[in-house]
């Protein structure tokens, strides 16, 4: 027996670092980890340990012997893997391992005698929290966690798709660190607007700013403004219950058809879950609103548009293996550009388009309701050119085949082109790429000031791509300590208590973070699912404060 990694692969290379037989690939010292799409057990020299499976904080990793329904494809997707011959690693003369293990290496330490550096860390996402890992692990560190939500999780709470519990599981590791000895948790709290970033520098050694990708990208053609046309930021915001995102942001009661312009991974969960049976939604903690909502939907179809063809799609495997087994949905491909069939034909066992074969195709008459039944159509080389309609969307323009142009009616159009950073208080920011410009993550001419995740990199990455852009950012930071180079904090400590208990009155600390996840996880179960969460800051905060307050 062997095991194999599925579709709620993290990446962040935990099982890598517990695996016996270096059977995990790629590991984060190849260069393929940064871009790959998950990561592959080799079923030649796995030793069925389960190290692994304990290791792995996503739920992603089974015997392959006990995987059932769609998840049996990821026997073969792992295998697969290793099948090509500039994959496949050489076999040693001697030991059981097919490849050599790097030499060791403690990059991320301090001297014995080193006093214990103040750390503040801005952002409770994923990337902030494996810089905060990182520090507690590998340091005597003391850290001061902030976030202007009242509430932890960052991506993992609010841009995870509720329908993939497995991934949201991350957060549990995340939060054994919340209520950590040497952490002091601050949510609610608003760097740039309830404390500036040099009070907040002042009362430390050294600021992490982990902020993400606030802002999304735009189109940029005519119509967009129009009510109905919205950012996938918004949809996923929404159906994740983000207390700063109404309730009736996103009504699918009034249309049959919807458009999402782009072919990543948020495109097809916003697809999927605006047309899975909300019996099946019910069970997860997607926000009471939004189940509400797809109760009462009338969406029928969502169509997918992609500007390139099938195998430059920016979807993962996973994503879409996911679309081809979703009950009671029928996927399908737009067969308005020849240049769609004849890459799904060519497409070899090893291709993305490959995974297209034996799906229906279809000429749509766009003009005309959907077809009976649920249904989601894949519209490759295609993109939006106008959003037309009196007082809201009614009707998206997109381009076809030999330079021509069709209508498609539809009453919603979600752009998920991506993300973009939002200039941070008191930081450098390139306008261009949207991030804050830095070496190694040090900002540029801000001493003892770094960046990690979204905000260092661009929105390029899943969860597990923060943990080794994490271990950059902290290598740095710690190279600098030791080389004297991080200013003196000019004020103590626990000056920085006092002053963001006396700008805000509403502070949630590490009990009211534990009370808020006890009530949700009550209400839940008297309902059936994992979480009810709450959706508004004053639920959040009332919630915390059942709990006896320290801070």
């Amino acid at each position: 027996m062997t095991f194999a990694i599925t579709q709620t692969c993290c990446n962040d290379a935990s099982c890598v670092a517990v695996c016996p037989v270096n059977c995990i690939r790629p590991t984060p010292q190849e260069r393929e980890f940064g871009s790959t799409e998950m990561l592959h057990i080799d079923p030649r020299s796995c030793i069925s340990c389960g190290a692994c499976a304990d290791a792995c904080p996503a739920d992603a990793i089974f015997p392959v012997d006990a995987l059932t329904g769609p998840l049996r494809e990821y026997a073969a997707v792992n295998a697969a893997y290793f099948e090509e011959p500039t994959r496949a690693p050489a076999p040693r003369a001697t030991g059981p391992n097919f490849h050599a293990w790097d030499a060791p290496a403690f990059r991320r330490v301090l001297p014995a005698d080193f006093a214990p550096l103040r750390v503040a860390v801005v952002g409770t996402g994923p990337a902030g929290m494996y810089a905060v890992e990182d520090l507690l692990l590998h340091t005597g560190a003391r850290v001061t966690l902030v976030d202007r939500l009242p509430v932890a999780g960052g991506l993992v709470r609010y841009g995870v798709a509720p329908d993939h519990q497995g991934t949201k599981k991350v957060a549990d590791a995340f939060a054994r660190f919340h209520a950590h000895p040497r952490v002091r948790l601050f949510l609610g709290l608003e760097v740039g607007r309830d404390v500036s970033a040099e009070e907040l520098a002042a009362h430390h050694d050294a600021v992490v700013y982990a902020v993400g990708a606030g802002d999304d990208r735009r189109l940029g053609i005519p119509g967009e403004e129009l009510p109905g046309c919205l950012s996938s930021r918004v949809v996923t915001a929404w159906y994740n219950a983000h207390p700063e995102v109404p309730a009736d942001a996103v009504d699918p009661a009034d249309t049959e058809r919807v458009v999402v312009v782009g072919n990543g991974n948020v495109a097809l969960d916003i697809a999927r879950l605006l047309l899975t049976d909300p019996a099946a939604l019910a069970a997860t903690d997607m926000a009471d609103h939004a189940l509400a909502a797809l109760r009462a939907s009338r969406v029928r179809e969502v169509v997918v548009l992609g500007r390139r063809g099938p195998a430059e799609a920016a979807y993962t495997r996973s994503e879409l293996l996911a679309l081809r087994h979703l009950p009671g949905v029928e996927l399908v491909v737009d067969g308005h550009d020849p240049r769609t069939g004849a890459a799904v034909d060519a497409a070899g066992p090893g291709d993305k388009a490959a995974l297209l074969h034996g799906l229906p195709r279809a000429a749509v008459d766009w003009a005309r309701p959907p077809a009976p039944g649920r249904r989601i159509v894949l519209r490759f080389h295609s993109a939006p050119v106008e959003v037309l309609g009196a007082g809201r969307v009614e009707t998206v323009r997109v381009t076809g085949p030999e330079r021509g142009t069709r209508d498609i009616t539809a009453g919603l159009l979600v752009r998920a082109v991506g993300h973009r950073g939002a200039p941070v208080a008191g930081l450098p920011f390139d306008e261009a790429s949207g991030t804050v410009p830095h070496v190694g993550g040090r900002v540029v001419g801000r001493s003892g000031t770094y960046v990690v995740g979204w905000i260092k990199r661009g929105p390029t990455g899943g969860i597990g791509a923060n943990r080794t852009c994490a271990a950059e950012t902290v290598a740095t930071l710690l190279a600098d300590a030791v080389a004297g180079a991080l200013p003196a904090p000019a004020r103590p400590a626990e000056g920085f208590r006092r002053l963001a208990r006396r700008r805000v009155r509403r502070l949630v600390d590490a009990r009211g973070l534990a009370a808020i996840d006890r009530a949700e996880r009550v209400r839940g179960r008297r309902v059936g699912r994992p979480r009810a969460k709450f959706a508004t800051v004053g639920e959040l905060v009332a919630a915390a404060r059942r709990a006896p307050w320290r801070m």
